[in-house]
């Protein structure tokens, strides 16, 4: 199935709940506000393209919960609710992106049951979109492949991040379905561990060669000779920097000391030309994600922690953004690649 769908029988949200792979695969309801809510926050459903689809079919589910009986009620209620799951995840510049579109949707209703159609119709497009922008980076971002590569990557940027195919596990299997032989060195991503949970779960679904490494092997292993091409996805891209999982910068360091190239693969929508990197509020995660692993206590309970979720990589570090319009390369002007 797809990670993230709509259930016309129960008007409900359903996905894969992502916190139980790789052990457990689990599809759960959302048939409130609050247990979307909850399950973006506690990344049951992540990665950017993922979360524009849940902001979507969350402000359907609104609609579909309003107890308005007017046009103005109903919007009103949906302008809340846009509000509310827009907190839940600052940085991932998607979430938004979904829940926004499918507001200025409703521009065109003329009644109260039209607004419910049409932001349910749109929700749908935009999952519908996600499939179809993937394949479409996919195929461009396979061409930067050559046969026998070695790429490194890093978090989940595969079909769980997104509706389904994934983006800069999207190219990779673009690749691997024209025929070339890939394989792939996942780090394990701390400190929810992304990576290693969910990249080798679905690269080994596709039977797709995966090593797992930790977070500070990457270097070692890019030293080594071990890592020809990297390839990462995205939260946010601004006209100055690379939003992504925390772990990514460092990357784009140890891979430009090497000479080896760095790929972002992200769609049009995680663009965002009105910011800069210091005008993006980066999410801050709980202390207790350093404390514990699944439960089990790592560290002192009542340590100082820091936990940001994700770090800027400057653009300067970039080899090319792979997007659904084609592979843009330096300088990259944003305002051009999305129109």
């Amino acid at each position: 199935m797809r990670t993230i769908d709509w259930n016309d029988e129960s008007n409900s949200i359903i996905m894969i709940d992502q916190t139980l792979l790789p052990v457990d695969y689990k599809v759960i309801e959302c048939k409130t506000l609050a247990s979307l809510c909850e399950a973006i926050k506690s990344l049951r459903v992540r990665g950017a393209p993922a979360l524009g689809a849940a902001g979507a079919f969350g402000i359907a589910l609104a609609a579909t919960l309003s107890s308005a009986d007017d046009m103005d009620g109903l919007t009103k209620d949906l302008k809340v609710a846009a509000n509310t799951i827009k907190a839940t995840r600052p940085t991932a510049v998607n979430l938004g992106w979904g829940v926004d579109r499918v507001i200025d949707a409703i521009s065109d209703a003329y009644d109260l049951d039209s607004i419910k159609d049409i932001v349910l119709a749109e929700a749908k497009n935009i999952a519908d979109e996600d499939v179809e922008t993937n394949r479409k980076l996919g195929k461009y971002g396979a061409k930067l492949l050559d046969d026998g590569d070695t790429v490194m990557t890093h978090c989940n940027a595969g079909k769980m991040a997104c509706v389904d195919w994934g983006t800069a596990l999207g190219v990779i299997r673009s690749a691997v379905e024209e025929g070339k032989e890939i394989k792939v060195i996942a780090c394990e991503t701390r400190p929810l561990n992304q990576g290693g949970r969910i990249t080798t779960w679905e690269l080994m679904q596709d039977n797709i060669d995966v090593t797992l490494i930790a977070d500070s092997m990457s270097g070692h292993v890019m030293s080594k000779g071990m890592v020809d091409k990297v390839i990462v996805g995205a939260d946010r891209i601004t006209g100055d920097a690379v939003f992504n999982k925390i772990g990514t910068y460092t990357h784009s360091v140890l891979a430009k000391e090497h000479e080896i190239p760095f790929y972002v693969a992200a769609p049009i929508s995680t663009l965002d030309p009105e910011n800069w990197e210091d005008t993006v509020t980066i999410e801050e995660r709980d202390s207790d994600e350093l404390r514990f692993f699944k439960d089990v206590q790592i560290a002192p309970a009542d340590v100082k922690v820091y936990n940001p979720a994700f770090d800027a990589t400057p653009m300067e570090n970039v080899t090319a953004v792979i997007t659904e319009k084609g592979v843009f390369y330096p300088p990259f002007l944003l305002d051009e690649i999305i129109v």
